[in-house]
Formats: C-alpha cells, sequence, structure tokens
C-alpha cells in the first residue's frame, strides 16, 4: 500500500514539473554556448600562426586580445552561455585570463625585434 502511494506522489509531482517548467523555455541551444569559446580558440589560433611565422611582438599581442576577450565573455555572460569558458569560479577565471594576458602584453612589448 505504501509504495503504491509513493507511486501516485512521484507520478503527481513529475507531471506538476512538466507544466511548470518547459525545458526549451529561457534555454539556450548547446551549440550556441560554445560560440565565445570557439571565437577564442580561433584568435588564439589566429596568434600562435603570426608567432609561427616569426612575428614575436604581434604574436603574443593578438593571443593577450584573445585572453582578453575571454575575460570580456566570462564577465559579462551569463553562466548558460559561456560554455566551456566557464572552468572555476567566475572570479578565478578572470584573474587567470587577465593576468596571462597582462604578461603576455609584456612579453610582447620586451621581445627584441628581429632584424630581417
Amino acid at each position: 500500500m505504501r509504495s503504491a502511494v509513493n507511486r501516485v506522489e512521484l507520478a503527481e509531482l513529475s507531471d506538476a514539473d512538466e507544466e511548470t517548467s518547459s525545458p526549451e523555455e529561457g534555454r539556450v541551444p548547446v551549440w550556441l554556448t560554445q560560440v565565445p569559446y570557439a571565437l577564442v580558440l580561433s584568435a588564439l589560433a589566429a596568434g600562435i600562426v603570426i608567432v609561427a611565422a616569426a612575428y614575436f611582438k604581434r604574436g603574443p599581442a593578438i593571443i593577450a586580445g584573445a585572453l582578453l576577450l575571454a575575460a570580456a565573455f566570462r564577465a559579462f555572460l551569463p553562466h548558460d552561455w559561456v560554455g566551456m569558458l566557464a572552468v572555476r569560479r567566475r572570479w578565478v577565471d578572470l584573474v587567470t585570463l587577465i593576468t596571462m594576458a597582462v604578461l603576455l602584453i609584456v612579453l610582447a612589448w620586451v621581445a627584441p625585434q628581429l632584424s630581417s
């Protein structure tokens, strides 16, 4: 008797949940949550290609820009929209990304210019 009552209560609870919240309502499609990550990744790839082409001042600056873009996405987009950019708590991600970007900007600034 008790298990039949529990099953009825569970069925009523699941019916109430389905009526109050639709899974599509207010949710972002999964592929759209990865767009900020794809933008940052493509900017990082562009910076790495430029470094590989022996532009040691421009490449790190572009990579630093990609890290600052990731920090901006992480700071201003809601949690459901940042996808794989959300690794830790927001403040830890921001401090890490901004610190790495500043260090790369300093590296690009002090790197000697190669004469060709």
